[in-house]
């Protein structure tokens, strides 16, 4: 019986170990951390609704009284409660870590932040987006806290949030270095979506003004919308369009997620002709969303965002669900319009759906759910312009058939009338016209044609052909006005050992870097850079010395021998070898001539050890080293 009382007691203390350890996780920071997601080390604790609790009172609190987050998403859903959050972190390295705290749901409202509240006595740092943009510590658009972590030691972090938009508190730590660098990225990611919508809203508002079809400006006022409402989630709008106006921050909101709903909703009853006639019930429906969009979008103006933000979210929702519904609906009916409208909502509508259900709790917030609609948006932008511009062109073809067909009828009637002649006129009058357009056509198209069989498709550079022709007319020209010119042959070292070693892919990579920084260095407008073949590029330089031409060669030398490629972990480098012919030609057919100096030129470059410049020597006959590197 001892025996087994023993047993159980340690089963009972290793039990309360373990969930001791499991309630108390500190996350740790390591020499080689970059970033940490700190949703699974985060505790919670509700705070009461009578009164509020101080920094003193919470850092008494026993552990029992905390609640573990123990899921990858902090997210609590909508609700009028305050909560405090608690993580633990240690610096497990020797020296001092400055790290980044980024908090990424940019519409919180208030947000407490204590340090170390037990060793430190200073105020706490007071973030939200009720707060003026420019009173934040990191001007970014989510909350970032610079945090410095002593060495060996705990750092422990307290956060009380009080907002009226879902209680999200995404928390990363992050090294400031890797922050900057993932920055740029985001950044850059940001600039191209932004870009992409900005041409689309151009292109379909000029398109609007040329044509008047209304359709046009409704798809505007939709993408206009868009992004709007977007860049005011994200925090983007907050920081670069109204970095001063915390109330209209969260109402934008609220109006530009209602005009989304409300131009969308125009739009497929415009675009997709849903009308009374073919959908008795869908119509009505439509129409009773668009309205209530409206008054979401109105309403915005008038009553706080805490009122506005769950109807909101219905109305987008059930407006979404209504309009990816109504695509799939006209393209099961087989309307012409429906095939890219439906793929495209695919896109746009899927992505509102997923941030409306996690905004409810039913998905995780994570990196998917809270770009979704961005993404979707992107894609579903272009499809849609490419919708509308091919009914465009479906309706110039009907107009046009049916303009041929009152041209054929007025040909019969004139027949009838025996006006012969003036029809013939007329229809050669057509027919000249149309061959002018034609012939224009295929101007430009051939002028397309000559510039992309001209262009190196790798690297971008002109061809071999195209440099062939420019060289002799250059010959031709240096050669009657008295001018030098320069040839430089230009080969990459040990390119087949390269592309053996690395793979051809690997190697095009490498064709492409050695391309643009030739490209980079050859600026003049009569100058010409081109790819002879495989790893050879040739440079002609017209009115050049060879004083002038060694100087350029040199710089492309050592461009390329600085130039680093990574590749799998580590650095790689390239050298070229580079071979130089500076001369007056002596005839106008010398192009053989002066390519074979060059050549000779570059095989002495070779001979010398690679990675060199050598020029021709016209008056020795053999060719000089201008540089060789060891």
């Amino acid at each position: 019986m001892q025996k087994h009382f023993g047993l159980l007691c340690i089963f009972i203390l290793l039990f309360m170990s373990v969930s001791a350890y499991s309630a108390d996780q500190v996350a740790m920071w390591g020499k080689h951390s970059k970033h940490m997601e700190l949703a699974s080390y985060v505790d919670y604790w509700q705070e009461p609704a009578a009164e509020r609790a101080g920094i003193s009172e919470i850092t008494n609190l026993g552990g029992d009284v905390w609640t573990r987050n123990g899921t990858d998403s902090v997210n609590l859903g909508y609700g009028q409660h305050i909560y405090w959050f608690r993580v633990k972190l240690e610096n497990v390295t020797g020296t001092e870590a400055n790290t980044f705290l980024e908090i990424g749901y940019p519409v919180l409202d208030h947000i407490e932040v204590y340090i170390n509240p037990n060793q430190q006595l200073e105020e706490p740092l007071i973030l939200g987006d009720k707060q003026p943009f420019y009173d934040r510590p990191i001007l970014h658009r989510n909350f970032v806290v610079p945090i410095t972590l002593a060495s060996k030691e705990k750092t422990t972090v307290y956060l009380r949030v009080k907002t009226t938009s879902s209680m999200q508190v995404p928390l990363t730590l992050w090294n400031q270095n890797a922050f900057y660098s993932v920055e740029q990225a985001r950044s850059m990611f940001e600039g191209l979506y932004y870009g992409i919508v900005l041409v689309m809203i151009l292109y379909n508002l000029f398109v609007f003004l040329a044509v008047g079809e209304r359709s046009f400006l409704h798809y505007v006022g939709f993408m206009v919308a868009m992004p709007l409402f977007l860049s005011s989630f994200h925090g983007v709008a907050f920081q670069y369009l109204w970095p001063e106006a915390t109330w209209w921050n969260d109402q934008s909101i609220i109006v530009f997620l209602s005009l989304v709903v409300l131009f969308g909703g125009t739009f497929t009853i415009k675009f997709i002709n849903v009308t009374r006639e073919n959908h008795p019930v869908l119509n009505p429906w439509t129409q009773g969303i668009v309205v209530a969009a409206g008054l979401m979008a109105a309403s915005g103006f008038l009553i706080p965002y805490k009122y506005l933000i769950l109807p909101t979210i219905l109305v987008a929702a059930v407006g979404c669900s209504t309009l990816l519904l109504l695509s799939i609906v006209r393209w099961v009916k087989k309307d012409p319009a429906a095939r890219y409208y439906t793929l495209a909502w695919v896109f746009v509508l899927s992505g509102g759906i997923v941030l409306a259900l996690s905004k409810f709790t039913l998905l995780p917030s994570n990196l998917l759910t809270e770009n979704a609609t961005q993404v979707g948006s992107a894609l579903g932008v272009i499809l849609l312009s490419i919708a509308l511009a091919d009914r465009l062109n479906k309706d110039k073809k009907r107009v046009f058939e049916a303009q041929q067909g009152l041209l054929r009828e007025e040909r019969k009637a004139r027949i009838a009338q025996a006006k012969t002649l003036e029809i013939q006129r007329e229809a050669n009058a057509l027919l000249e016209e149309r061959v002018r357009e034609r012939t224009r056509d295929l101007e430009r198209l051939n002028s397309q044609l000559l510039e992309l069989s001209s262009t190196d498709a790798l690297t971008e550079l002109k061809n071999r052909g195209h440099f062939d022709r420019v060289f002799q007319s250059a010959v031709v020209h240096a050669y009657r006005h008295q001018e030098p010119l320069s040839l430089l042959l230009l080969d990459i070292d040990h390119f087949k050992q390269f592309n053996d070693n690395h793979g051809h892919l690997v190697g095009d990579d490498c064709l492409k870097m050695v391309a643009q920084c030739v490209r980079q260095l050859v600026t003049r407008p009569q100058d010409l850079a081109a790819r002879y073949g495989g790893e050879e590029f040739v440079v002609l330089l017209p009115n050049t010395p060879h004083k002038g031409a060694v100087d350029v060669a040199e710089r492309i030398r050592k461009a390329v021998e600085k130039m680093a490629f990574p590749l799998s972990g580590q650095t790689l480098h390239l050298t070229v070898s580079v071979g130089v012919c500076s001369e007056l030609p002596a005839s106008s057919d010398a192009t053989e001539a002066l390519f074979s100096k060059a050549d000779e030129a570059l095989y002495q470059a070779k001979a010398s050890g690679r990675n060199c410049v050598v020029a021709w020597s016209a008056s020795s006959e053999d060719a000089t080293t201008a540089n060789v590197q060891a």
